[in-house]
């Protein structure tokens, strides 16, 4: 059974900054591509940002410049440094991450952590 657990979410005043992790424990033989999504509320998941196993990234518009996703492979971890916040990035930031578990089979798996609450403030 593999998992991701976010943790770093908070309640912040615009032009903050907070940083996200997300780490995946469990039976990992490797992970893939990892990356983070929100959801505000009364909207539809969207993505934020992805990076590959190699590093290679790819924000959505709303994030461009502000910022940025960064993985540790040894640790199994990803993160996303948010500079100059904004009310409109108040959501559920939610890590994803496809995973290739350590059992005979190696099956790929396509896992969601269960979010963490970034609420901005003007």
């Amino acid at each position: 059974q593999v998992q991701l657990v976010e943790s770093g979410g908070g309640s912040v005043q615009a032009g903050d900054s907070l940083r996200l992790s997300c780490v995946g424990s469990g039976s990992i033989f490797s992970i893939k591509d990892m990356g983070w999504h929100r959801q505000a509320p009364g909207k539809q998941r969207e993505l934020v940002a992805i990076i590959t196993s190699g590093g290679s990234t790819n924000y959505a518009d709303s994030g461009k410049g502000r910022f940025t996703i960064s993985r540790d492979n040894g640790k199994n971890t990803v993160f996303l440094q948010m500079n100059s916040l904004k009310p409109g990035d108040t959501a559920v930031y939610y890590c994803n991450a496809r995973i290739v578990e350590a059992t005979g089979g190696r099956y790929e798996v396509n896992i969601w952590g269960q979010g963490t609450q970034v609420t901005v403030s003007s």
